[in-house]
């Protein structure tokens, strides 16, 4: 039998917590940093916890 493969791009953006939350990182922390406030960019560092409607959807993707 043929092995489910995960998504990569899914496995490489999303991760999965041990009560099965699917968390993800905040958008706006990539580039331009430098004239964002401190304060921004450290709220922005902490994971998000994806809504359940887009969870169930990348739950299929991790496998």
């Amino acid at each position: 039998m043929p092995k489910n493969k995960s998504h990569s791009g899914a496995s490489k953006r999303f991760r999965v917590t041990g009560t099965g939350k699917i968390m993800r990182r905040r958008t706006n922390k990539n580039h331009l940093l430098e004239h964002k406030p401190s304060k921004r960019t450290r709220r922005l560092s902490a994971d998000a916890q994806l809504p359940p409607a887009d969870a169930k959807r990348i739950k299929k993707l991790l496998g």
